[in-house]
């Protein structure tokens, strides 16, 4: 009994580390991706790239963020 007991307050605790370690995984991700979206939106307002935001390219920017612009602003280039 004290056995299924401790079990159970184990699998508690590491059900709340993996929920905690998934949302922050999730938070920079989603910030990684607006801060990119922003970058991505500046650069073609300034003049300094032309590149048209399609679904690609918004793919792209927004799970490579801050890298996923400067591939999509090196590739522009090409």
């Amino acid at each position: 009994m004290i056995n299924v007991l401790i079990f159970i307050i184990l699998l508690i605790i590491a059900a709340v580390i993996v929920v905690k370690l998934t949302f922050a995984v999730l938070r920079w991700m989603a910030m990684n991706a607006v801060v990119g979206l922003i970058l991505l939106g500046v650069l073609n307002y300034l003049g300094i790239a032309h590149i048209e935001i399609n679904l690609i390219n918004f793919l792209i920017v927004a799970v490579g963020g801050i890298l996923g612009v400067f591939l999509l602003l090196f590739l522009s280039y090409l």
